[in-house]
């Protein structure tokens, strides 16, 4: 919808502002004190700071990848971090950090996650041990019962997200909404020989994702499963194929119903019924629109493709200031097949809500209920 205004961060005050100023200046701090850091790393962290929070955008270093050229970063070069798209400074900021530690090489800190410290915490947290033990009370249920709670977990999941906690502490344990309900509508196109599920979060997003995906598979209404990850580490806390494994790992770690499930999903990874794949341009700054044609290619052959999270959820639609009734199948015409949303809304954009829903989340709270955590939303376009 070209007339809705592209999201920026110049405007004090806004979301987007709050996650230049203060979420991105809060993670070097953290990721500088999560690992034992050379003085080179440390000096250019410290850069980083400065840069994002007072300077301009800046060149990468010679470890950069081709993508970035064509992702536009010539044309943002020497320009402010709030003056450009929120959702390319986003993504900028978290390619120069991996920069900073030495992510990309070469040198003995290539490939080691500068965030992984974090995402293994969300595994081992008590709160992960109470979500798995409520595996076993569902054994006793229906099919449709139990496969309307794992769409939910795997739906609410999402409010364990690393980053959004960094700056909105406590929302996780505010009253929840959902705001849109697709789910009947995504219940009716399955099954399907190919589901494809876009991930968002390691940690104690991911786990409910899988299970999610296990319960497709073992009851009929998924022969396969395609599951998109980030080739590197991306946005403090979004997936990547390690985290899959240390998702899989800590399920088989566990008891009863849970540890059951770990097994078949090791089981379907192995023999090819979940494939993991990585596009570089899952870390695109871009939206899914200017996806190139193989990935698209790759959406084509899924029957029904699921987009998990907010970060996802911007980029299907463009991470653009909508009249929040504009139509989500609108915006999504462009993608090439069946597509859902599952999401809890932690930025502006939103699409697909009725006028009376609108009307009645702003008179109870303003324009917070875009941001915090608490609403959510399932939308589907068959």
């Amino acid at each position: 919808m070209p007339d809705a205004p592209v999201i920026l961060a110049d405007e004090p005050g806004s979301f987007a502002h709050g996650v230049l100023a203060a979420r991105h200046p809060a993670l070097i701090r953290a990721v500088r004190d999560a690992f034992p850091y050379d003085p080179g790393q440390r000096r250019a962290l410290d850069a980083l700071l400065t840069s994002a929070t007072e300077g301009v955008i800046e060149p990468l270093g010679t470890d950069a990848d081709e993508h970035w050229a064509a992702w536009g970063a010539r044309r943002y070069l020497g320009r402010s971090w709030f003056e450009v798209p929120f959702l390319w400074s986003e993504s900028y900021f978290y390619r120069h950090l991996l920069q900073a530690v030495g992510y990309f090489g070469p040198g003995p800190w290539q490939g080691i996650d500068p965030f992984r410290p974090f995402k293994l915490a969300e595994l081992d947290a008590p709160e992960t041990d109470e979500e798995l033990a409520a595996l076993d009370r569902l054994t006793g249920q229906s099919e449709q019962e139990q496969a309307r709670a794992l769409l939910h977990g795997s739906l609410w999941g999402n409010r364990a997200d690393l980053g959004f906690r960094l700056s909105v502490p406590g929302a996780t344990t505010a009253v929840s909404q959902l705001v849109a309900d697709d789910s009947e509508a995504l219940w009716t196109l399955l099954p399907v020989d190919t589901v494809c599920l876009v991930a968002d979060n390691a940690g104690r997003e991911l786990i409910p994702d899988l299970l999610f995906l296990d319960h497709l598979l073992c009851h009929g209404r998924a022969r396969r499963a395609l599951l998109q990850v980030k080739p590197y580490p991306y946005y403090i806390s979004d997936a990547t194929t390690a985290d899959v494994v240390d998702a899989v790992r800590r399920l088989t770690a566990a008891k009863g119903a849970a540890a059951d499930a770990g097994e078949r999903l090791w089981a379907a990874l192995a023999d090819g019924r979940i494939d993991v794949r990585a596009h570089p341009f899952s870390c695109a700054p871009l939206p899914y629109a200017d996806m190139p044609e193989d990935l698209r290619a790759q959406f084509a052959a899924a029957d029904l493709t699921v987009f998990k999270g907010d970060l996802n959820y911007r980029r299907l639609v463009g991470d653009r200031l909508y009249p929040p009734t504009t139509s989500f199948a609108e915006t999504t015409a462009y993608f090439p097949g069946p597509v859902a949303a599952l999401r809890t809304l932690k930025s502006d954009v939103i699409v697909g809500l009725d006028a009376a829903t609108e009307a009645a989340l702003v008179a109870a709270e303003g324009q917070r209920w875009r941001t915090n955590g608490t609403h959510a939303l399932v939308q589907v376009r068959p």
